[in-house]
């Protein structure tokens, strides 16, 4: 194999296929990526058995051929090597040179035979939406799964499919995220969990042009993302997301309107006050159209009241700062409704046609304040 490539397009699609390289595997083969070069196109290809990742980098095929190199090193040389066109050639036994200037470099590669490729996938009935809309609904979901990979569903996002609507849900049993956005097109039904990992590492590759398309397919076992010139193949996890709106509720007892950055910014500034060991809450005092906010820890206390309109009834609830501001923070409103029921209940903050949901469970202040 010898090939030529600009030094920023190979180092782009490197990064790219990076994000499927475990850190470390049983499987000697799987720290590798494999470059795959025809008179059609160069490709590179990474694959953990979860995750995989192929994506074309621009350049030019001398010699058709194949070689699995180690990511880790390979990614670092292609990383400090001159802004100019790298060369890259291999022997009958993997040797593989990279030249480029005055640097050059020989690692061994090793055969692809053994590598695992990504499977066929069938690509029919894509769903399409913008990479600006899906990295979008991206953040502003995933930042709620669970990390605890006791309970596999919560490492993931619920893709509910409903003719034109497009709901993607995230859970960790503190607190909810929704949003629900319209398709320009009608599908068949679907649910599928999505790993949260995945999803992350899709958001990081996606540019967020609103004109360019990403298109999704399904299986029974996999999603397959096609944006660019780059496709990201994930396994599902298996088993039945739960019953969510069962979860939801309209009924309220006390609403209010807020500013969402005064809020956000009012909240950043209890922080400072909470050590990481902490479990403090902030606690919110309603009364009568008076927003006071107020936190007491170790380190200090704080007061703030900030100018709200509300509805209903006065109410003194306790929240883990992180939660309420983890939906802030994705939140693109200038004002925000908070709807409350009771001290002990989840509050709801959403919009009015409740494109975004974000739940969050109070903390029991009469305990831990």
């Amino acid at each position: 194999m010898k090939i030529q490539c600009p030094k920023a397009d190979l180092l782009n699609g490197v990064n790219i296929v990076l994000k499927a390289i475990p850190v470390k595997s049983t499987m000697p083969i799987l720290e590798c990526l494999v470059i795959e070069a025809n008179h059609e196109y160069i490709k590179l290809i990474a694959n953990d058995m979860e995750l995989g990742i192929e994506t074309l980098v621009k350049g030019t095929t001398i010699e058709p051929g194949t070689v699995a190199l180690n990511a880790k090193v390979f990614s670092e040389i292609v990383r400090r090597l001159p802004e100019n066109d790298v060369q890259i050639s291999t022997d009958s036994n993997y040797m593989t040179e990279i030249i480029c200037e005055k640097a050059k470099f020989s690692i061994s590669g090793r055969s692809s035979e053994e590598f695992p490729y990504l499977p066929e996938i069938e690509k029919e009935n894509a769903v399409i939406l913008s990479q600006f809309t899906l990295k979008e609904v991206i953040r502003q979901t995933v930042f709620s799964i669970s990390d605890n990979e006791n309970n596999k569903i919560m490492t993931g996002e619920l893709f509910e499919i409903k003719g034109n609507e497009l709901r993607v849900i995230s859970l960790d049993g503190h607190r909810i995220s929704i949003r629900k956005i319209e398709l320009k097109d009608s599908y068949e039904e679907r649910k599928v969990i999505i790993p949260g990992k995945t999803l992350n590492e899709i958001s990081k590759i996606l540019s967020g042009d609103v004109d360019s398309m990403t298109h999704i397919y399904f299986t029974d076992k996999h999603a397959l993302f096609e944006f660019d010139d780059t496709v990201v193949l994930t396994r599902l996890i298996e088993g039945e997301y739960y019953r969510i709106d069962q979860m939801l509720s309209s009924d309220y007892e006390t609403k209010v309107s807020i500013n969402k950055k005064e809020l956000q910014n009012c909240i950043e500034r209890a922080s400072l006050l909470i050590r990481e060991t902490d479990k403090k809450p902030v606690i919110i005092d309603i009364d009568k159209n008076n927003f006071e906010l107020k936190i007491n820890t170790s380190i200090g206390s704080m007061k703030e009241e900030i100018d709200i309109s509300m509805e209903g009834k006065n109410i003194i609830i306790g929240f883990n700062p992180k939660f309420l501001l983890d939906a802030l923070r994705v939140i693109d409103d200038e004002v925000v409704d908070i709807y409350l029921i009771n001290a002990k209940a989840p509050c709801f903050i959403r919009d009015k046609d409740q494109s975004y949901i974000y739940l969050i469970l109070p903390v029991n202040i009469n305990v831990t304040a």
